[in-house]
């Protein structure tokens, strides 16, 4: 299990971290946090939510909250007395589990637990469908190493290829080496990559070692994939600030990523899916090819750098309905969606014309322009290319003040200059497919709870606002190696004490992670 500890900072008390131990079971271990003793944290406990900072979590001992823990109880329970069907096909995830979280004190991106290496050890890496390569901070020069907290210190792992017996180098001549120039075939391999997010960037060198994976089924089989990966030595920009501080796990299209070396290997089907919680849950699950009769839109490939881009044919704000054809990267690596011109101001447009609530315009440090007074009984809808309808579930950022009132809402899209990216917010409520084979995105309303079918649950399309603020992510300060200064998270509250609060995406950290280039 992890190695890393979690310890107060003027004590030696031990300190229960509970990023992972969320589904009410014990253990003497939080799967990458340390060692305590024997506690029952489930996932909307207090001590869960109040590290996790989790967006619109049910309050506890409300109906919601029940009716959410029975539903996961049920799709636990669903899994087992499957496992008489004999499927051959069963997905993949990481071994600690296949659940997700969106946390707000590392940039609101959905993290995941891997394990990698021999004694296999724990990283709590970011999900990014926008690049492709996996990295760990590694035997770094510049990396965050850990954080502070208020309940005390957490020190990261930091991999080490010296540490585990089954690490291999990896030569300039292999097939996961696109390093340009090689001083020889036996060289080792360089990475570089440099993310859209200003002066961000990851580089060091590439080797091999085990993920360690499971069957995501009724039974339960560990699986060992030896994968080639960055062994990250120097990081700079937003990955020393808050973001991915401990490596990012790339799902794009590129040989060198997850999905495509399990599919290579013949462990999974070349398709993966990322469900995105309502509540800031999620799962991920590689080789899901999803369900038959789920709606689905073909990737617009381009030669130079193929991503997950999807093309846009109509927008429909309420009854008005405009042609506009666009293309957008669906990207799990960006909180918000980024739209360029004319995308950008049709919807916005569009939106505010059918908008006849006041519009705010107070708040100049705000990244969103279209803002306005109470909550709106209004919906967003994508046609996407082939038909289908794309109904955005939660397409409105909620601001409300410290008592958690509603202030405002804002339209959640936020102006691009060079690309459109649809971000999480547009895939709430969603299992999304990333089917790699038939080289379509398909997509099943859901709650990430019974995420092997569509949601029974009802998700409004205009979901009221709930009428309390969730609990408040942790203000934390990166240990960065290699720099004199440690910038601190933001947190929950915007710059200005008076500003108000978000609340679908609380903070003031907006991430964009697709990768510009790499060198490699």
């Amino acid at each position: 299990m992890a190695a890393w500890t979690c310890r107060a900072s003027s004590t030696s008390t031990i300190v229960p971290f509970l990023l992972f131990f969320v589904l009410g079971w014990a253990s003497r271990s939080c799967s990458g946090f340390g060692t305590f003793g024997y506690d029952f944290h489930h996932r909307f406990s207090d001590p869960v939510t109040g590290i996790l900072g989790l967006d619109e979590l049910p309050e506890k001992g409300s109906p919601e909250y029940y009716a959410a823990m029975t539903h996961r109880d049920r799709f636990i329970r669903g899994r087992h007395l499957a496992a008489a069907s004999g499927d051959q096909t069963t997905p993949l995830t990481f071994v600690d589990g296949n659940d997700t979280y969106r946390i707000g004190a590392f940039g609101h991106l959905h993290y995941a637990n891997v394990s990698v290496g021999t004694p296999r050890t724990s990283y709590l890496v970011a999900l990014d469908t926008g690049s492709d390569y996996l990295w760990l901070p590694c035997d770094c020069i510049s990396c965050v190493k850990g954080f502070n907290t208020s309940e005390g210190e957490v020190d990261f792992d930091i991999y080490s290829p010296n540490k585990s017996t089954t690490s291999k180098k990896v030569p300039c001549n292999s097939t996961y080496c696109h390093q340009r120039h090689c001083s020889s075939p036996s060289s080792d391999c360089l990475y570089s990559i440099q993310y859209l997010s200003a002066n961000t960037s990851s580089s060091g060198v590439v080797v091999e070692d085990v993920l360690h994976l499971s069957t995501d089924g009724p039974i339960l089989k560990g699986v060992e994939a030896p994968i080639a990966f960055g062994c990250g030595k120097i990081q700079t920009g937003i990955f020393l600030n808050g973001a991915a501080p401990n490596g990012l796990l790339g799902l794009g299209m590129n040989n060198v990523s997850i999905p495509s070396m399990l599919a290579k290997q013949g462990l999974a089907s070349n398709s993966f899916s990322m469900c995105f919680g309502l509540d800031g849950s999620g799962r991920i699950r590689f080789g899901d090819n999803g369900s038959v009769d789920q709606p689905e839109t073909p990737f617009y490939l381009t030669d130079i750098y193929p991503t997950y881009n999807i093309t846009v044919t109509q927008i429909a704000i309420g009854k008005s309905v405009s042609d506009l054809e666009f293309y957008a990267i669906w990207d799990s690596g960006t909180s918000f969606t980024y739209l360029t011109d004319p995308a950008y101001t049709q919807i916005s447009k569009s939106f505010n014309s059918a908008i006849k609530d006041k519009r705010v315009t107070a708040y100049s440090d705000l990244p969103f322009e279209y803002c306005y007074k109470i909550s709106p009984n209004q919906t967003l809808n994508l046609t996407m290319k082939g038909g289908k309808q794309y109904n955005v579930i939660d397409p409105l950022v909620l601001l409300a003040d410290s008592d958690g009132n509603i202030l405002f809402y804002c339209l959640g899209i936020v102006k691009s200059e060079d690309v459109n990216i649809i971000g999480q917010n547009f895939m709430t409520g969603y299992r999304i497919i990333f089917d790699r084979e038939k080289m379509v995105l398909g997509w099943t309303e859901s709650n990430c709870y019974n995420d092997e079918e569509t949601s029974s649950l009802a998700v409004s399309p205009s979901k009221s606002p709930s009428s309390k603020s969730p609990a408040a992510s942790p203000t934390v300060t990166p240990e960065a190696t290699g720099t004199t200064n440690t910038s601190q998270i933001p947190s929950a509250a915007l710059p200005k004490s008076s500003s108000p609060k978000l609340i679908s995406f609380t903070g003031a950290l907006i991430m964009v992670l697709s990768a510009i280039f790499a060198v490699v």
